[in-house]
């Protein structure tokens, strides 16, 4: 591991997730990828973000974890699906960068959020890192597909205050062609966390001609609110802020002529939340 306390790795502080990075994993061995992850003692990152304030309750921080099991075609972050290209990051050290901002996340009410890519590829440093959070008196928050929800086990549960689940759609062939990935484990998960009373924020892109079908929209409504945990919605509109990593990365793009949805696109489907019952911003 002594590759990990070299200097020709950058800072884990970033402007923005938007900061293309890449290909410093490959400076670390594969067997010790493996026990990193396994035990938890070194995770992958693209960067730490301050000043968050649309990634959970307050003020927040966000680690933003490197690998991706899905390949969403709107995804702004491609440079996060392969573990190899983060920056391999001892628990200890993570911990250290944390414990910088806990006054503020305190004086905030904020707290630390783990997003990605999928954290839940690595999910034995995540949960060793919500821990550490926790112990600092840190509100913790678990950005996740919910595909790898069954990696968790219940006391796992217990150290995420609460769970922004991105479901990306409802219809189970849309969400195969959108993401390559099957929707039923996301579901399994989502009803895992009303079982045991997890706080729930649904996220949910609106994709013109992709996530957009009203009668989808009410399926997936009538089901968040089903589960009873679900403490609001929050509609992310599709943009276009990451095709320039799809093209530096040589990455066939799609949705090159998607529009962003309109305002009343987006109130459309906010409308259409409320009407079972969900907060929807």
């Amino acid at each position: 591991m002594d590759a990990l306390t070299k200097p020709h790795f950058p800072s884990l502080e970033a402007a923005s997730p938007f900061e293309l990075r890449g290909n410093w994993g490959w400076r670390v061995s594969d067997a010790d990828i493996r026990r990193g992850l396994a035990t938890g003692d070194i995770g992958f990152l693209h960067s730490f973000t301050t000043g968050s304030t649309v990634d959970g309750p307050g003020l927040r921080v966000v680690a933003w974890t490197m690998g991706c099991q899905f390949r969403c075609l709107y995804c702004h972050n491609p440079d996060t699906w392969n573990m190899s290209h983060g920056i391999p990051v001892t628990l200890i050290r993570a911990i250290e960068e944390l414990r910088k901002y806990r006054r503020g996340l305190k004086v905030m009410s904020g707290g630390f959020t783990l997003s990605g890519g999928e954290p839940l590829m690595q999910d034995r440093f995540a949960i060793r890192l919500f821990r550490a959070a926790r112990d600092m008196g840190i509100h913790t928050a678990l950005d996740t597909n919910g595909s790898l929800g069954s990696r968790l086990h219940e006391v796992d549960l217990q150290a995420i205050d609460l769970v922004l689940l991105d479901i990306k759609c409802w219809n189970p062939e849309l969400h195969q062609r959108l993401t390559g990935s099957d929707i039923t484990p996301v579901l399994g998960f989502a009803r895992r966390l009303a079982r045991n009373r997890r706080p729930v924020w649904l996220r949910f892109v609106l994709v013109p001609t992709l996530t957009d079908n009203p009668d989808d929209i009410a399926k997936l409504a009538e089901f968040a609110a089903g589960l009873g945990v679900v403490e609001r919605v929050d509609i992310l509109p599709f943009h276009q802020l990451g095709q320039f990593k799809w093209n530096e990365l040589k990455l066939s793009y799609t949705l090159t002529q998607v529009q962003p949805p309109t305002p009343d696109n987006v109130a459309a489907a906010r409308a259409t939340f409320h009407a079972y019952g969900l907060k929807a911003f």
